[in-house]
């Protein structure tokens, strides 16, 4: 189903056809997006957007169902992280996620664990070799998929270890 007016895009000087086809893996161009969207429509135009493309079939390439829920699950994390909400991810679904996390994702997130294994404290699972860091398993997730947490989140655990900076906001 496509928006009910495509042409909304072009009177604000963004053509979807010179947009880019997706914005996985580009942290600050997601930002840039979301202030300019912000401040070139209202709140209602915003929720209206995302209305009218609720029911769209989007299957993200190559990545399937799962790829799916991991879009869908880590956007939302991005989002309720940044206002400090306390959701909780459901853990079948952090075990599906954290399952299909694999050398080709971190490279495509640009995720580097040279010398840090990321441990979650709630759940059995670990990921890389070296100093441990430890963290709820969906931060560990957001962690995987390139996105940086505050201070604290993820910690040295009970070892006090460095967190590496790239880890954190």
């Amino acid at each position: 189903m496509a928006p009910a007016d495509p042409g909304r895009y072009e009177r604000h000087g963004r053509d979807p056809a010179t947009r880019p086809p997706s914005c996985h893996g580009a942290g600050p161009q997601t930002d840039r997006t979301a202030r300019r969207d912000a401040a070139a429509f209202t709140a209602r135009e915003l929720a209206a957007l995302l209305r009218e493309n609720a029911a769209h079939p989007g299957k993200p390439p190559a990545a399937g169902p799962t790829g799916a829920l991991t879009h869908d699950v880590v956007h939302g994390l991005d989002i309720t992280v940044v206002l400090g909400h306390p959701r909780r991810v459901t853990e079948d679904r952090l075990r599906l996620l954290l399952d299909a996390v694999t050398p080709t994702s971190l490279r495509f997130f640009g995720v580097d664990l040279t010398g840090v294994q990321l441990r979650a404290q709630d759940l059995d699972r670990s990921y890389g070799e070296g100093t441990q860091v430890y963290g709820g398993a969906q931060d560990l997730l957001l962690v995987l998929f390139g996105r940086r947490l505050p201070p604290g989140r993820p910690n040295g655990g009970p070892e006090g270890h460095r967190v590496p900076p790239t880890l954190v906001a």
